[in-house]
């Protein structure tokens, strides 16, 4: 029927449909998974986050279908590894009115911006902004807690009349590290080095993390309590789930001592935790008082994620479809080990590129796999039915989406990254599906720019790479058991393969991509 109708559609537009598949086919799949990538990057940029959710008005600011006053009564703290860029931007549009602010950045970013040419993300010489660089390595330190305690400070001061703009990205929870006292920081730490070890799961570590912290868990907000709070949030958790990122600053969530201790009994380290540690936990009276007019829902507080992989993807589906390309969400949510990632995409792509009906057993593999990889089955479903109807009834080419952040299992120590792997080893799963422009083509990469302590974001690959290696003379497999992908596609033909964007001041996790050009199929 599809076939049928486009018959009689307008001639001119035809003619520019022909037009612009010619210009296409100049372009390799190869660039095109490129600049589809770049489109997904652009749109979580810091400054066009912020740009995009707040819209002055006068004197007023209208935020997710909010309307707040600015009298000369704006505070702005923020916390994390994008809030320079955010907090530029917040200040740019609402700065005649922002009267003070503090946030707490990686230690080195300012300068790191400025090298890479990023000076839009910088504060103005004359900003109203003081800004404050710790937690070296991702881990809290002492320059960390002293940008914790200005930040407590300055929410603290706070009245009625006043409105506290937080701003939070990546990387937040080691920025505003605020442990309830006698509790030291590195007595913190400690507890929560050894939970991670012992296996525990981010939401055990996080409910550890809000008994212990001051700010954690609707603590930041509290302090600011009469003023109105408004969080804008850079998600880089899967799921978007508030309580997880950063561990919830403005997030009100109850603390109990017994879940708490339950948590730790269960990795039997309640017989090795500090007297402080054991007094915290103990009191009866909770980490605060609530003021009389405060309710449970923290009615005060506004927060809105206004930047995530699901925006991300949302925007590469448009550059893709720019480019020629019917565009299919899989999941943001991709997570697991990178070698059950890996079989995942080697799957989908013989199903989406097979010229002939499918065999039953890829379904039922690809359904299988879907829990290990964070995948819904009705997502697989979803997805293996618009696959098999663009390649039955010849809708032309697909982009299939994909986010999240999949694990690498460490046997090596090599350098690389969880997106260089993946790419990989997606290539070898590739083999024999076919070359482009003809085969699927593989892009995965960091929207940080980084992937893993390596110069490179990800990397592109296809069913070509093995052959290529081979006529190079070196060893996939050698690469992978050490874990040294950037090594591996640094050395491939010069480094093409490699994706490398630079810093690019966001982090709303991994992309995914595979390009699938249109397959002629057999029809019995």
């Amino acid at each position: 029927m599809a076939r049928v109708l486009s018959l009689f559609r307008p001639q001119p537009f035809l003619a520019l449909a022909g037009w612009r598949k010619t210009v296409f086919r100049r372009m390799s799949l190869d660039l095109r998974a490129r600049e589809v990538f770049a489109a997904a990057v652009e749109a979580v940029q810091p400054d066009t986050v912020v740009r995009r959710s707040v819209e002055r008005k006068d004197d007023s600011v209208l935020i997710d279908g909010h309307t707040f006053m600015l009298r000369h009564n704006l505070h702005l703290v923020g916390f994390g590894k994008a809030v320079l860029g955010m907090a530029a931007e917040a200040e740019r549009i609402m700065g005649d009115h922002l009267v003070k602010g503090v946030i707490s950045v990686p230690n080195g970013i300012q300068e790191t911006l400025r090298q890479h040419g990023k000076d839009q993300m910088l504060l103005k010489d004359n900003s109203q902004i003081k800004v404050m660089e710790g937690a070296k390595h991702n881990l809290p330190d002492a320059d960390a807690q002293k940008a914790a305690e200005s930040i407590k400070q300055l929410a603290s001061e706070l009245t009625q009349k006043d409105l506290l703009l937080v701003l939070i990205s990546g990387g937040g929870s080691a920025l505003l590290p605020a442990p309830v006292p006698p509790i030291s920081l590195q007595e913190k730490q400690d507890v929560t080095r050894k939970l991670a070890g012992a296996g525990a799961t981010i939401q055990e570590l996080n409910t550890v993390r809000r008994a212990l912290s001051l700010l954690k868990g609707g603590g930041l907000a509290h302090c600011a309590h009469p003023a109105q709070v408004v969080a804008l949030i850079l998600s880089d958790v899967i799921g978007d789930p508030l309580d997880l990122i950063a561990s919830g600053p403005t997030v009100w969530s109850e603390v109990w001592p017994e879940e708490v201790l339950s948590v730790l009994e269960r990795y039997k380290l309640s017989a090795s935790l500090p007297a402080s540690v054991k007094n915290v936990l103990g009191r009866v009276s909770p980490r605060w008082e609530k003021n009389k007019e405060q309710s449970d829902g923290a009615g005060h507080v506004l927060n809105v994620v206004i930047g995530s992989n699901s925006i991300a993807l949302k925007c590469a589906g448009r550059r893709a479809r720019e480019l020629g390309f019917r565009p299919v969400v899989l999941s943001p949510g991709v997570c697991g080990d990178v070698k059950s990632v890996s079989r995942l995409y080697g799957l989908l792509a013989r199903f989406a590129c097979s010229r002939e009906e499918p065999p039953p057993e890829l379904a039922t593999e690809l359904l299988k796999l879907g829990p290990e990889v964070g995948v819904e089955s009705w997502d697989l479903c979803r997805t293996m039915q618009v696959l098999d109807e663009e390649r039955t009834e010849g809708w032309g080419a697909t982009c299939l989406l994909a986010g999240g952040e999949p694990t690498v299992e460490l046997t090596g120590k090599g350098r690389g990254g969880r997106n260089q792997e993946l790419a990989l080893r997606v290539a070898l799963e590739l083999r024999g599906v076919g070359l482009p422009p003809s085969g699927p083509v593989f892009l995965s990469g960091g929207t940080d720019g980084q992937d893993g302590p390596t110069e490179a974001a990800g990397a592109v690959t296809d069913g070509g790479l093995w052959g290529e290696a081979q006529a190079q003379g070196l060893d996939i497999d050698g690469c992978l058991t050490n874990n040294d992908s950037f090594t591996f596609f640094s050395r491939l033909s010069g480094g093409q393969r490699l994706l490398v964007p630079g810093l690019t001041g966001t982090n709303v996790m991994d992309v995914h991509m595979l390009l699938i050009p249109s397959i002629p199929i057999n029809i019995r």
